[in-house]
């Protein structure tokens, strides 16, 4: 009796959610707690899934539809959110504040997923408050399925490296020091895998060919990569394969994620894989170390210098990250086989990002407008249609270049057009973006103010498709997107502390056809609060 059941709840999952029954299902039980963590040797409050640090790994393959039930052991709301999951027809689980309401203390929530038309790396983190700065990360592996080729051989090993900027401070101190309008202080360090110096070891064969899945899950930090002695062959970036380039080291922006292939072809011993920070004084740095198998020799010598400061080496290693068009993604047709520059745009919106203080207090802002959380998840007031939660168009497509102002902003857009974004940085850091729901293509990147005229420096063949995208000091960064996912999807700042403080806005894309097959309808299982709370989401 207990099996029959189970297997109903199952099926009505899978129904309700839209998920064909013939695509693989993986289940996940993940438990969200406090606990005691060292990661640069002073203990501190993390947060941690199964109690590890940084989280599970989640592995997967194309078109998998993945159920991860999330039960939430802190004593403040919780949610997860899946960087690069494209969720399509399904905002309902993007997990960000606009979306869902958070998981309350002592409850849980299940998320149903599907990696639909995806392969790559990616990773999960947590999108409320500043809990992103006690842990509850991991990393996302999404694997080609058997019949579609991939552009290299199978490696012998395949490694996640999660690397980012780390605070020794609680995550409450740290948002409390934004809520009261104040910047925060430099990171106290760098951790690979949860660890500080020398703190982890990744164990390879002489000879043999590795895959590192690299992401930078930091806070405020632009990362270098480089491994002692060793070239690396990049072969992916965010869902998209590339032309196989060779580097020694690899500029990895808040929130992105590279792939690169390693040839343990040196002489046996251990060499320093090191990760340090860039367009920082000073320069922050840590390493792991890469171990030949049975191998007797330490490590010798310093770690290896990289770059630091130098944005004509990031923005030229930038540009000559191109797109294979004769490799498969997710499916077996070549990339090149879309022709994403011979589409008409059908719009253009340009996106400056700005510090403004309001009523006394640093924010920062998108077209001079500061985002402010609704305590109704803007999806759930959509589909309810409750006024007073939000206004479409409430941030302009264009800069305004006023003062800055807060509101909880919206901007409308069309199902299936498609449409050119221009984010334009007049500040004097690196800016990294990302966009909910989609993958576009970097067209083109440079100093000084965009005009139409930079259109002619536009990459039409071989640009790389990805989610996440870095915008140099003082220069403008293109990007053409198909708007061919409907939904609330998040557009933001990596920079977890200017999202934390408004440079943030969610793109509200439309079909009026209100049909199962632009949207998946809203599951049955959705939390429900503020405005929201006592409605009912529908029958099974």
């Amino acid at each position: 009796m207990r099996n029959l059941c189970f297997f109903i709840v199952l099926m009505g999952l899978l129904l309700l959610h839209g998920v064909h029954g013939e695509d693989p299902y993986r289940f996940f039980t993940w438990k969200i707690t406090y606990g005691d963590i060292y990661p640069l040797g002073v203990k501190q409050r993390g947060i941690l899934i199964n109690g590890q640090f940084p989280g599970p790994q989640i592995d997967s393959v194309t078109n998998d539809n993945l159920i991860i039930s999330v039960y939430n052991y802190l004593t403040e709301p919780f949610l997860i959110s899946w960087s690069g999951l494209q969720q399509r027809r399904n905002s309902w689980q993007d997990g960000m504040a606009g979306t869902n309401c958070p998981i309350p203390p002592g409850k849980n929530m299940t998320y149903v997923l599907q990696v639909k038309d995806q392969i790559g790396s990616f990773f999960y983190f947590p999108s409320l408050a500043f809990h992103k700065a006690a842990g509850g990360f991991g990393g996302i592996r999404i694997l080609s399925r058997p019949r579609i080729p991939v552009p290299f051989p199978a490696p012998s090993g395949d490694f996640t490296v999660l690397a980012g900027d780390w605070f020794k401070r609680d995550h409450a101190e740290l948002g409390g020091i934004l809520d009261r309008g104040h910047n925060l202080p430099f990171p106290d360090g760098l951790l690979i895998n949860g660890r500080g110096w020398n703190g982890y070891m990744f164990q390879v064969d002489q000879g043999k060919t590795y895959r590192f899945r690299i992401s930078n899950v930091g806070l405020t930090t632009s990362i270098n990569f480089r491994i002692q002695g060793h070239k690396m062959k990049l072969v992916e970036v965010e869902g998209s394969h590339t032309l196989q380039n060779t580097y020694s080291a690899i500029d990895i922006h808040l929130g992105q994620s590279y792939s690169v292939l390693v040839t343990a072809d040196q002489p046996p011993q251990d060499y320093y894989i090191v990760v340090s920070s860039r367009f920082t004084s000073p320069v922050l740095t840590t390493t792991a170390v890469l171990h030949y198998s049975w191998s007797t020799v330490g490590l010798s010598g310093p770690p290896p210098g990289g770059p630091t400061t130098q944005i004509d080496w990031s923005i030229n290693q930038a540009r000559s990250i191109r797109w294979n068009l004769s490799a498969s993604g997710p499916r077996p047709n070549p990339q090149g086989s879309y022709h994403y520059g011979l589409i008409k745009t059908s719009r253009t919106i340009m996106l400056a990002n700005s510090a403004p203080i309001i009523n006394g207090k640093q924010r920062y802002a998108v077209n001079s407008v500061s985002y402010m959380p609704a305590s109704t998840p803007l999806k759930l007031a959509d589909y309810f249609k409750i006024p007073g939660v939000f206004n479409l168009g409430s941030i302009p497509s264009f800069p305004t270049w006023g003062n800055g102002y807060l509101q909880t902003s919206v901007m409308p857009a069309d199902f299936r057009s498609y449409i050119e974004i221009v984010f334009q940085n007049w500040e004097e850091t690196v800016q990294s973006w990302h966009i909910d729901g989609y993958s576009f293509f970097v067209m083109g990147m440079d100093g000084g103010q965009w005009t139409p005229a930079s259109r002619a420096s536009y990459n039409l063949r071989d640009t790389v498709a990805r989610c996440t995208v870095q915008v140099y000091p003082k220069a403008w960064t293109a990007i053409y997107m198909a708007l061919d996912n409907v939904g609330m999807w998040n557009v933001r700042s990596e920079n977890w502390a200017r999202q934390y403080l408004g440079q943030q806005f969610y793109l509200r894309v439309f079909s009026p056809a209100n049909s199962w097959r632009d949207e998946i309808p809203i599951p049955k299982n959705a939390l429900l609060c503020g405005r929201a709370a006592g409605r009912h989401t529908r029958p099974l």
